[in-house]
């Protein structure tokens, strides 16, 4: 029987979301697939889901398998004084942030809102680095967290008029297909015996 492989244990905060952090020997990183579902608002049903679906191979190119971390179950190291051992099911960060975005692209409002902050403090970081500015990961943290409000309201906001747009594609779609079904094409130019009576 192989040694199964343990890791150790951080808290990370991602703006106001706090999260389990695992790091391997390797040094990789991992995150358990409930927290990473959980982030946006899913249940761990969900994030299984995508791992075999499509998607994921689209997302990540023809190179993957999904033999390199399905059902992969991590050890996670004692800590202090605690009896047992406790597992999860982990995921490579690549695998967190393919799923988040999928998830934003199927119009998931929480994980956009959470994908675009990622977004803008790492180009944030990549411009500080730059101009050598230099700025605590508390206050980083900060102004995550509010970015990351600031789009949930946004795009809630952004969402009450996407849905009177789709009433009014749906109320239009009905009005299509009744015209339709009475043999009329909705597109069509009307024909030259409706305007006989017309001078």
């Amino acid at each position: 029987m192989s040694e199964s492989i343990k890791a150790t244990r951080a808290t990370v905060a991602i703006g106001g979301l706090t999260v389990d952090a695992f790091m391997l020997p390797d040094g990789s990183y991992r995150m358990s697939q409930i927290q990473a579902s959980e982030a946006v608002g899913l249940s761990g049903r969900n994030v299984f889901d995508f791992l075999r679906s499509n998607a994921l191979k689209t997302l990540l190119g023809e190179g993957y398998t999904d033999s390199v971390f399905e059902s992969e179950q991590i050890e996670i190291e004692s800590e202090g004084d605690k009896r047992g051992q406790s597992r999860f099911n982990s995921l490579p960060l690549e695998i967190v942030g393919a799923y988040w975005l999928w998830q934003s692209y199927r119009g998931n409002k929480k994980a956009l809102s959470l994908c675009m902050a990622l977004i803008v403090e790492s180009l944030e970081r990549r411009f500080d680095d730059a101009f050598g500015v230099v700025i605590t990961e508390q206050e980083r943290n900060r102004r995550l967290s509010q970015r990351n409000s600031q789009l949930e309201r946004d795009l809630a906001k952004l969402g009450e008029g996407f849905a009177i747009d789709d009433e009014i594609r749906r109320e239009r779609d009905y009005f299509e297909s009744l015209l339709k079904q009475s043999g009329i094409d909705p597109y069509g130019l009307p024909s030259g015996d409706s305007n006989e009576g017309v001078k």
